[in-house]
């Protein structure tokens, strides 16, 4: 059962590294031609005046994308222990409590999923659409819901993993 839940975790872990990889990609990208094209056009003094439309709204969406796909790929990782309250603790203890508090971030992840998921079906049904390049939001908002469904599903996995099997996430992945 432990090896089904950490190859589970892994394979959403890569698809989300994936997703945020891209996100960030895209948003270098956006925002290198935004500077660009200003500079260009400064440089010429406006006789070449090309200009990145919606600049700040895509590179907006995009953080919002690579943010949540890189919370639900690292979220075994990015967990700060406090060593004032745990430091005389067994390492099982540890590992058990981490598990249980890793519960909080399914419960973040699943909140957050249910609130995209309401304001996904609202914008479809309104045909909300983005301010500067007029792309429906419904898209965008299903897509921040499937990313916080991985965070909180990736959570719930490893809070199994630890609060009930006691399994080290640090040791689970090779570090």
């Amino acid at each position: 059962m432990q090896l089904i839940l950490l190859r589970a975790s892994h394979w959403l872990a890569l698809f989300c590294r994936l997703v945020a990889g891209v996100a960030l990609v895209g948003l270098l990208a956006v925002t290198i031609a935004d500077v660009s094209t200003r500079y260009l056009s400064r440089l010429t003094e406006g006789v070449i005046a090309f200009r990145v439309s919606g600049s700040v709204e895509l590179v907006s969406y995009l953080m919002l994308f690579s943010l949540l796909a890189a919370m639900a790929a690292n979220v075994e990782k990015s967990q700060v222990v406090v060593e004032a309250f745990s430091h005389g603790l067994p390492t099982k203890l540890k590992t058990r409590l981490q598990g249980v508090y890793l519960l909080g971030f399914a419960a973040l992840g699943l909140v957050l999923f249910v609130g995209l998921l309401d304001s996904a079906s609202a914008a479809a049904r309104h045909g909300e659409i983005t301010q500067d390049l007029r792309i429906p939001m419904g898209p965008i908002y299903y897509l921040a819901a499937f990313l916080s469904l991985l965070l909180g599903v990736r959570s719930a996995l490893h809070a199994l993993l630890g609060a009930l099997f006691g399994v080290d996430q640090e040791v689970a992945h090779g570090e």
